[in-house]
């Protein structure tokens, strides 16, 4: 399993709607792998494939935060929303893509997703609570949104500002 690096916003990458993955290779599933060490490593709750560079529709997470429960790592493979409830929660949100930046997101407070597993198989979950929101997080990374897109223009372009400025203290390294 290899850490891969983390894509940092802006880049064009993590604006573009990802691909459907068609077929599950040895490829996809080294990935997924690849995708889940990087998230553990992060430290974060979840991880889509553009975030990594990888164009699929692809996306790992975990978001058991007890350090006494057993981790539940989960690769959703093309995953869509079928149902969401009209009461909503509101979380802190943060990305690894976008590093030490947070901001109040107001999302669905459950959902039903549907997805395919590493193994071909259709599966679906009913998520709530931090699961409901990172799941959706996470479905909007491969739709080309990030979760400052919920954010005022303000607020936006200050986020996005200090991105540019950490890219290129990060490039001077």
């Amino acid at each position: 399993m290899t850490i891969r690096p983390i894509l940092i916003h802006p880049d064009p990458r993590l604006k573009k709607r990802c691909d459907p993955v068609t077929e599950v290779t040895d490829e996809l599933r080294a990935a997924a792998d690849d995708m889940l060490e990087t998230m553990y490593d992060a430290p974060g709750i979840g991880l889509a494939g553009p975030q990594v560079g990888l164009m699929s529709r692809i996306l790992v997470m975990d978001c058991v935060k007890d350090p006494e429960a057993s981790p539940r790592p989960m690769v959703l493979l093309n995953p869509e929303v079928t149902w969401s409830s009209a009461a909503t929660n509101v979380y802190e949100e943060g990305c690894l893509s976008i590093p030490e930046q947070y901001a109040e997101v107001t999302r669905p407070a459950e959902v039903k997703v549907r997805w395919m597993d590493l193994e071909g198989a259709a599966r679906e979950e009913h998520f709530t609570g931090l699961w409901a929101t990172c799941v959706q997080h996470e479905i909007d990374h491969l739709n080309g949104k990030l979760f400052i897109d919920y954010l005022t223009p303000l607020k936006r372009q200050l986020i996005t500002r200090r991105m540019t400025k950490l890219k290129r203290e990060r490039a001077r390294l």
